[in-house]
């Protein structure tokens, strides 16, 4: 099912016999209406002429016979030639066995679902991609240039090189079936080319862009990108705070990206309408409340009288176990 679905990658090999079989077509056929001879007797003149083993003629030619005899092997001299350097290809340079290595990669990835989608694996990209592994998350590294370091520290599992600019890539890659992408391209106008095309095969998902320039930000966001993000900017306000609140911004850090089984950060949906004194997730589970979102406002450490109804998302800090007591309490 799946080589059917990838013979494409073997269209240079499909296409030399493709030649090949038209060549005995075409021998056979003049052949049989120039000489008079039967099928089987023109496909024996064809196959001895193209193969050029030498044996003796069916029957004697005559001048017109000769004459396509010299251009069926001036012809199958530029075929043959092509044909070999198809073969040596795909058996010397081992293009065969990265074909069969692409084809085993893509069937990994069609198994794929909620994923999150990797487009450029730069210095943001590995960043992207070490933070998704050690949280257990699924992802798929799209990048055109060159393949995954061995030396990154963690494991690529899923990775698929092609421009993430097409469509066609970021279908092979899982796009109708991923819960995120992250356009991580040095170029402005390549992220914006990305978002626009995901937002498209995909309205439902959540994209994450990079920017270098700031009139950069309100045109991705128009575009459907759900956050943009200028780590230059970044970079810079973490430093200053790591100069005002080191502590702080130690703890900040650890608590976006060091997840695990004992502690995590995790985005509940709220399910009812209740306050935060009824609901005590705290005394109920050990689960301590962070925030809450409504819409696009955040509203931090909210009173105990809060009201807490169905459109909201509460942002809770605990252990898996604590936080999963906290879903089916919320």
């Amino acid at each position: 099912m799946y080589l059917l679905k990838r013979l494409h990658l073997f269209k240079g090999l499909f296409f030399a016999l493709l030649l090949l079989g038209g060549l005995m077509l075409v021998g056979t056929a003049g052949y049989m209406l120039i000489e008079k001879y039967n099928f089987l007797e023109a496909l024996y003149m064809t196959v001895i002429t193209v193969a050029s083993v030498g044996f003796n003629e069916v029957k004697p030619l005559s001048n017109g016979g000769r004459i396509f005899t010299i251009l069926l092997i001036l012809i199958n001299l530029g075929l043959f030639t092509y044909f070999i350097t198809w073969l040596s290809r795909y058996f010397s340079d081992l293009e065969l066995v990265k074909k069969f290595k692409r084809i085993n990669m893509d069937n990994k990835i069609d198994h794929l679902n909620n994923h999150v989608i990797i487009c450029g694996f730069g210095r943001n990209g590995k960043e992207s991609a070490q933070i998704l592994f050690n949280n257990k998350i699924p992802f798929v590294v799209v990048e055109e240039k060159k393949e995954p370091d061995t030396a990154l520290g963690f494991e690529v599992k899923h990775y698929l090189k092609g421009d993430a600019t097409k469509d066609e890539v970021l279908i092979e890659a899982g796009i109708n079936k991923a819960r995120a992408l992250i356009s991580s391209l040095p170029v402005d106008a390549d992220n914006l080319f990305v978002v626009l095309s995901a937002k498209q095969l995909n309205p439902n998902i959540t994209i994450i862009s990079r920017a270098s320039q700031d009139s950069s930000v309100n045109k991705l966001k128009i575009a459907g990108a759900s956050n943009v993000i200028m780590p230059d900017k970044i970079g810079g306000a973490h430093m200053a705070t790591l100069i005002m609140l080191p502590d702080v911004a130690e703890l900040l850090s650890m608590m976006s990206t060091k997840n695990n089984t004992q502690f995590r950060v995790a985005e509940l949906k709220a399910t009812k309408t209740i306050s935060l004194n009824d609901l005590d997730l705290w005394k109920k589970t050990n689960c301590t409340i962070l925030g809450i979102k409504e819409g696009n406002n955040y509203i931090m450490n909210p009173p105990a009288a809060f009201q807490v109804h169905a459109a909201l998302s509460i942002i809770v800090m605990g252990s898996d176990e604590q936080i999963e007591q906290a879903k089916e309490i919320i």
